[in-house]
């Protein structure tokens, strides 16, 4: 049994600090200076709901396909992605990758029904109050907190452990100091706020990334080139090879370990997309047209994020475990460190030294702060909107949600950081997290798909699918631990055959028994009144949601149509129209050509477009490149695994393209009119 050395922090304790505080706040005064052009120059205020909330329904595709990217980069992304490349090899960057991706592509069909069914929603939890009434709505609004919980505690639990292993400093300081910085600046800009740094995030990811290749395949004395990391890693395989692995090898497609983790992945991912409101909010910022092709663009740009991040610092970091500058020489790293996400930190800084641990240090910070972000608006919504205004002042003025969702804002990030401090000291890290959220959340993913793509789903079924695959999936936990690892205690629970029984039990069964119970006695929702929720500012505060789902109960209660209701209502439902500030003063603004009216009929191609393009996404990464290597057990040969590295550098190059160009392009002439302004010549 090896032993195990302390991992040595490269860097001084103060950079930690340095970087924690003083980068925080540096993008919240960015964000302050932003936010003073955006109201000073444009029609755009935050001090509005709908702006602060929703980004008023207009940010285009580049930007939206920038936050997708960003706030889907975890902690665990970046860390979790290179453990799975440390541990399996080449196997496990891609599965991580395919567990992501493919989520993100079945979610742009969503973003497309959201459109088309409910344009005016704040939150998923809105349609699902106006389509099942109070019972459901509370259900899932559970899922929606602990959805919450549990990506706030990875986010915070993956950046303190880096954070502390690379500088020293105090973990718990970390997970206070990380949400705090986040939060002023989403409080001074809304959800715009959150776009416009996922865009600073994703831009300093892909350049350190591309850093990262240039060191590891080219100019660093322990790598050099691909060739010499398939030298090394041949080694590795014949040193400490893999169990389930053909060979040992670590340069093969065929480990079981690989496509177990693989599994637990995609479901984890399932849960993570569906069950997270931040995600439903880009789909409600993004302009109609737009929202799909974002999605699109998103889930392929961020697939080379783990891909070519844990190809690269992943398998580095297994092939330079016997080099002298390793942190843990002459050992390898213990299992709690490689579960806290250290073999990422522990090759930058074989490879690169203290500016890799710099580098390595402000990238996971970025992912951290982008995510959460993301997350402090998502639950700032879903308390405002869902509780706030549903149950205790269904009047509430536009100016009165935006003080609430402040203050929210400011409780959360504190709480976040008591949360994340509880889990650490109950011996919670990342690794557990990130194989337990899919089995926490799965049995709630079909139902909150189908809520807004099929009109058959009923009440029964959302109940029964939801509690039944809960307790099915609790069970199959248990038992599977218990049978698989011979005892039941936290750590077997988080291994990858105890969550991929409980998290495929759980998102199956509920599949099942929510379509099986629906179809026993089908509904037949028109989804008119979801499509009256309307886009909400202080001249229609007086209409409170109660009225809303009074229509919705009117379906419920067996309507098989509400015409009248609809045709009074699509024009608003379907309208691209962007209700800014104006909408609260004096007068309407000229609608631009993207914010013109949308038909359903082209909503209804772009859900087709959507679902032939994430069926094509699904059987490509997840079937055609993996499985023949899989059961074909290939062991990669040099000029392959060469080819491999160059395909994760190119998609890399393309996807930071997309990211860091195509918004810039998009905004051009905004940029040039708030440019015009500062001069004084607007």
């Amino acid at each position: 049994m090896s032993q195990v050395t302390e991992f040595k922090p490269l860097l001084n304790e103060s950079v930690g600090y340095g970087v924690v505080v003083g980068v925080g706040f540096f993008f919240a005064a960015m964000m302050l200076g932003l936010t003073t052009l955006q109201r000073k120059f444009s029609n755009y205020s935050p001090s509005s709901s709908e702006e602060f909330s929703s980004a008023s329904r207009s940010v285009k595709p580049g930007l939206v396909c920038c936050g997708i990217v960003s706030a889907w980069t975890w902690s665990a992304t970046l860390l979790q992605s290179s453990t799975a490349a440390y541990t399996f090899g080449v196997s496990g960057p891609w599965w991580y990758g395919v567990g992501g991706t493919i989520q993100l592509a079945i979610f742009a069909m969503v973003a497309a029904k959201v459109k088309m069914n409910a344009n005016g929603a704040h939150t998923f939890l809105e349609i699902v109050k106006v389509r099942f009434g109070t019972g459901a709505h509370i259900l899932f609004t559970f899922y929606a907190f602990l959805c919450i919980l549990v990506v706030c505690g990875s986010l915070l639990l993956g950046g303190a452990a880096t954070v502390n292993a690379l500088t020293g400093m105090n973990i718990i300081a970390a997970c206070f100091l990380l949400p705090i910085g986040i939060a002023v600046y989403v409080v001074f800009g809304g959800l715009r706020a959150t776009f416009i740094c996922d865009y600073a995030h994703t831009l300093i990811l892909f350049v350190i990334i591309y850093v990262f290749f240039a060191n590891v395949y080219g100019s660093s004395a322990e790598t050099g080139s691909i060739e010499r990391i398939y030298e090394l890693l041949v080694q590795a395989g014949k040193d400490t090879p893999v169990d389930g692995n053909a060979d040992g090898s670590y340069l093969t497609m065929k480990s079981n370990q690989g496509l177990v983790f693989g599994a637990a992945t995609i479901l984890t991912g399932f849960a993570g997309v569906f069950c997270d409101q931040g995600y439903w909010q880009r789909a409600i910022a993004s302009a109609p047209r737009s929202t799909t092709k974002a999605y699109m663009l998103g889930g392929l740009s961020w697939f080379a994020v783990p891909w070519g991040f844990a190809s690269c610092l992943g398998l580095a970091a297994r092939a330079l475990v016997n080099d002298p500058k390793f942190p843990t020489y002459p050992n390898p790293l213990s299992a709690s460190q490689t579960s806290a996400g250290l073999a990422a930190p522990a090759a930058a800084a074989v490879i690169m030294g203290k500016g890799g641990a710099v580098a390595v240090l402000l990238v996971v910070f970025m992912a951290v702060t982008s995510a959460v972000s993301a997350e402090l608006i998502a639950v700032s919504s879903v308390f405002t909107y869902d509780l706030y205004r549903t149950y205790f002042r269904p009047q509430a003025s536009s100016t009165e949600i935006v003080h609430v969702s402040h203050y929210f804002i400011c409780f959360w990030a504190v709480w976040s950081g008591c949360w994340a401090t509880i889990l650490h000291k109950a011996s919670i890290d990342l690794g557990w997290l990130f194989y337990v959220q899919g089995v926490v959340l799965s049995p709630a993913v079909i139902p909150i798909g189908l809520t807004v793509t099929w009109s058959k789903l009923t009440r029964a079924g959302v109940f029964s699918g939801c509690i039944i695959g809960a307790v099915l999936g609790m069970l199959a936990w248990m038992i599977g631990c218990w049978k698989i690892y011979g005892e039941i205690n936290v750590p077997n629970l988080a291994q990858p055959y105890s969550a991929v029984c409980s998290g495929l039990t759980g998102l199956l069964m509920s599949g099942l028994i929510t379509v099986a119970v629906s179809l026993a006695n089908p509904a037949h929702y028109d989804f008119a009144a979801t499509r009256a929720i309307a886009v909400y500012d202080d001249a229609t505060a007086k209409r409170a949601p109660a009225d809303i789902e009074n229509a919705g109960m009117e379906q419920r209660g067996g309507s098989e149509t509400s015409s009248q209701l609809e045709k009074e209502t699509s024009k608003e439902a379907v309208s691209d129209a962007v209700l800014p500030v104006e909408q609260e003063s004096e007068g309407p603004t000229p609608k631009k050509e993207d914010e013109e009216e949308v038909s359903r009929e082209e909503l209804q191609s772009v859900f087709r477009r959507a679902a032939g393009y994430s069926l094509l996404l699904t059987v490509a990464v997840a079937i055609l490149v993996p499985l023949p290597m899989f059961f074909s057990h290939y062991v990669f040969a040099k000029g392959f695994f060469t080819f491999w590295i160059a395909c994760t550098i190119i998609w890399a190059g393309i996807s930071g393209c997309f990211c860091m160009l195509l918004p810039l392009w998009e905004s051009r002439a905004e940029m040039w009119t708030i440019l015009r302004g500062m001069m004084g010549k607007a």
